[in-house]
């Protein structure tokens, strides 16, 4: 197969570094058995897992939203501070799991510290009040922690929240919330919970209730997306980013239209705060604890399709680098997770790989492209082009993110720009002839980025070849 890839001049956006963030949400063996195991003998005097920040530190990621999830809709912050052998222990509401509280808010924070990471917190708006959140933003920015963004509230569209009520009493707490904070730091920014799912019934029209009644309140709007392959189609399955891009461009036309209708002073942006693959463990039964301690739930096990669909979550995000801000994979260790762990290992799992290759190559300018190139048609998204893309400008780099979604045939690309490429920086693959290969504790290494040399600059330009489901990341040199 042929393609070109044309790439404009023409800016959709910066790209904002904060839609490479991560989620740690207090379920299953995210935080137990996952960053904090004093047990295990990987562990720092802390409890922290040296080896899990290791392998986060390769990630890049800028920014965390802790502690939920839907846990946080029955958590109370208080219960995690101070000495913690006076932490209570209590069973988690959401996940039904014992919660020691051994890790709260100061061993989040160190954590940050450590990994260079933003915070990001999400209140209690279900069992919680508007005053334990602004007491919550209190003790964490009166301690230097400088908290920039806060989350009111987690999915509280969703009948199965804890606290749920029509968007028109959500709309009202979270009013009195975000004014409290807001009083008590001025600086800080707030998501509103928007859409849990474009399959929720009050779709958009929960997004917009909620917008008109906060008004110049919320600077973001939250968007939250999980995907799978039910039907075992690859094809199709890949094709998945036509969604995604309609679930942005849904949530945004509500955004611009509301921040017009009532004279904003800025429009809410988006906030895609919880997005990734997850099918295979979505049974109710693997998502109860049973009342035990760090229960294995929803350890899904990622394979190269599924990594394939993460990176072009990322490159859709690129796409509409003019409206989505900020953007936290769901979630970094065991739980729906790109790590695993056990007591002493620790697994890379495909989707890894696929995050780091373009979480290293963030920021930048990007660009508007066109693609003359040949396509194949899906039931469930329509018509779909092999070739996913996004591009970026940062200074002298321009950075191709590339992915080829036949599950057969290789595709030659030949790269139409106006710039004049002097040479590759740097290109990485992410490639497997079978889309259900996967990494094991076993056998580690099945799939995982490697140096990518089938691409060519020339006096007619930049080609490459991109082998069937493959990822490409490319760095090149612009002359200047």
């Amino acid at each position: 197969m042929n393609a070109t890839l044309a790439i404009s001049q023409q800016p959709i956006g910066e790209v904002s570094p904060l839609i490479y963030g991560g989620f740690l949400e207090h379920m299953g063996r995210s935080i137990y058995e996952g960053v904090y195991d004093p047990d295990s003998p990987l562990a720092s005097q802390d409890g922290i897992r040296t080896d899990v920040v290791a392998a986060l530190a390769e990630l890049d990621i800028t920014m965390v939203r802790y502690p939920g999830g839907n846990f946080v809709s029955g958590y109370h912050w208080r219960d995690g501070v101070g000495p913690r052998e006076q932490r209570p222990t209590v069973e988690d509401q959401a996940w039904k799991c014992i919660e020691t509280n051994h890790f709260g808010t100061d061993e989040f924070m160190a954590l940050c510290r450590e990994l260079d990471w933003q915070p990001m917190i999400a209140v209690n708006l279900g069992s919680g009040t508007p005053q334990e959140a602004r007491e919550w933003l209190e003790y964490c920015n009166a301690a230097s922690y400088s908290v920039p963004i806060w989350c009111l509230g987690n999915e509280m569209d969703g009948s199965w929240q804890i606290g749920h009520v029509p968007a028109a009493q959500y709309a009202e707490r979270a009013c009195q919330t975000a004014k409290l904070l807001k009083d008590a730091d001025p600086s800080v920014e707030t998501v509103a919970c928007g859409s849990s799912d474009p399959i929720v019934k009050t779709y958009l029209e929960w997004d917009r209730t909620v917008l008109e009644c906060l008004g110049d309140l919320a600077d973001y709007i939250s968007l939250h997306r999980y995907v799978g392959n039910r039907e075992n189609d690859t094809a199709s399955f890949l094709g998945v980013t036509n969604s995604i891009d309609q679930q942005i461009e849904d949530v945004d036309a509500v955004c611009r239209d509301v921040a017009a209708r009532k004279q904003l002073k800025q429009r809410p942006f988006l906030c895609f705060d919880e997005w990734n693959v997850w099918y295979k463990s979505k049974e109710v039964g693997k998502m109860n604890g049973g009342g035990k301690f760090a229960q294995p739930i929803i350890e899904e096990v990622y394979n190269l399709e599924d990594a394939l669909v993460v990176a072009g979550f990322l490159m859709s995000f690129m796409r509409h680098a003019d409206v989505v801000k900020v953007a936290n994979l769901a979630q970094l260790v065991n739980v729906i997770a790109p790590l695993l762990t056990k007591k002493n290992a620790l697994l890379k799992q495909s989707i890894f790989y696929a995050f780091g290759m373009l979480s290293r190559r963030k920021g930048g300018t990007s660009l508007q492209t066109t693609v003359d190139g040949p396509s194949y048609q899906t039931e469930l998204y329509g018509e779909v082009s092999f070739l996913d893309r996004a591009v970026t400008l940062l200074g002298d780099k321009l950075n191709l993110f590339l992915t080829n979604r036949s599950c057969n045939d290789a595709l030659n690309l030949k790269v139409s720009t106006n710039l004049e490429i002097d040479s590759v920086a740097s290109a990485e693959i992410l490639h497997h002839e079978d889309p259900k290969a996967a990494n094991s504790f076993a056998n580690p290494n099945v799939v995982q980025a490697e140096t990518f040399s089938a691409i060519e600059v020339g006096t007619s330009g930049v080609s490459l070849t991109l082998p069937p489901l493959s990822l490409v990341a490319a760095t090149l040199n612009v002359a200047r």
